[in-house]
């Protein structure tokens, strides 16, 4: 099978991102969040390395709920029926999800602290 040229690839990413957008409740806050902390980045004139910590902390959260919901929906097509090995493994991937969201609200708070306060 041959490749697709490198823009079709790009493409097909921004599909799956908008696809995300449109259909996931949680992407879709998390992506607010994300655009809350941008304009908290050009208000506050936050250091380059501030900004830098903000934005890689937002992107680890949204590829994480990515990842989280292609694993949902891989397990939903293999076990369309309720299967608690299937629940655990689910449960596995959204705990990834929590996990990081927690390490960048603390990423936030040691970032922002220093400009409110």
């Amino acid at each position: 099978m041959q490749k697709p040229p490198i823009h079709k690839s790009f493409l097909n990413a921004f599909r799956g991102v908008l696809a995300m957008l449109k259909t996931e409740r949680n992407f879709q806050i998390e992506i607010l969040a994300s655009l809350l902390n941008l304009f908290l980045i050009f208000y506050l004139k936050l250091t380059s390395t501030d900004a830098a910590l903000i934005l890689m902390a937002s992107a680890a959260v949204l590829s994480a709920e990515i990842f989280n919901t292609a694993i949902e929906k891989i397990c939903d097509i293999i076990q369309p029926d309720f299967d608690e090995r299937i629940g655990f493994i689910k449960d596995i991937a959204a705990g990834a999800v929590v996990l990081i969201a927690i390490a960048s609200a603390v990423i936030g708070v040691l970032v922002y602290w220093k400009y409110f306060f």
